[in-house]
């Protein structure tokens, strides 16, 4: 596969606020760099890349088969040479090893935006969705996904009830307030499967089916809570 370095960067820097930015430049829906170019991103010598990258592999936390290409690129002379090319799971697992500045400096930026995701659920480059400059795709995604978590049941259900909070005479543990959640949560169930959620679960639920017919949880197996969720249901 013949490769053209300049398509492929990656550039840190700060800003004038001093937050640290990343920037990326995506050939073929990945960053592919030599050992040369990585060590100039972080700031290091070739020798410790290879080190880190030695050490990557041999602890398995990457897969070298898929982290690492064969290239072939055209030198300043004309020649075609064959030079072997490093995946960007590679360039981070890199940056969270190097000891240096540029090293650092990519490892707080991780570090707040892997914070952000854990507390808020989600981040985004606000930079980049505002000067656009990336594929189209990409942001249609990312309309599509605000579409279906704003549709959800969950968060139509959300926006009810906090509707009917600001109530001037609302209270949270009175029998209307319980009667009411009970009664919109049955309309909406109604309104997409036309049945209630007590007949819903009377069909649904079977002790002789796999999991008790549970067909929808988190993670790629059921947890206790998913499972205590049903043994409640069907007392």
């Amino acid at each position: 596969m013949e490769k053209d370095n300049s398509k492929s960067q990656i550039i840190i820097y700060q800003t004038e606020d001093g937050k640290t930015r990343i920037e990326v430049r995506f050939e073929q829906e990945n960053v592919w760099l030599t050992q040369k170019l990585i060590a100039e991103l972080f700031g290091t010598t070739k020798q410790n890349v290879s080190l880190h990258l030695q050490n990557i592999f041999k602890e398995k936390e990457l897969n070298q088969d898929s982290a690492v290409k064969d290239f072939l690129t055209t030198a300043s002379d004309g020649k075609k040479y064959i030079t072997k090319m490093y995946s960007l799971e590679a360039v981070v697992a890199i940056g969270y090893r190097v000891n240096s500045i540029r090293g650092t400096l990519f490892r707080q930026w991780a570090t707040y935006h892997l914070k952000e995701y854990m507390v808020k659920g989600f981040t985004i480059d606000d930079v980049r969705l505002k000067e656009g400059g990336y594929k189209s795709r990409y942001f249609e995604e990312l309309l599509e996904r605000i579409r279906d978590i704003r549709s959800s049941e969950r968060m139509l259900y959300q926006k009810v009830t906090d509707i009917y909070s600001t109530s001037i005479d609302y209270r949270k543990d009175a029998k209307e307030t319980e009667l009411f959640f009970k009664t919109v949560q049955n309309k909406m169930h109604f309104a997409v499967t036309g049945k209630t959620a007590a007949e819903l679960i009377a069909e649904r639920v079977n002790s002789k089916k796999p999991l008790v017919g549970l067909t929808n949880f988190s993670g790629m197996h059921p947890i206790q809570r998913d499972m205590s969720f049903i043994l409640r249901k069907i007392i």
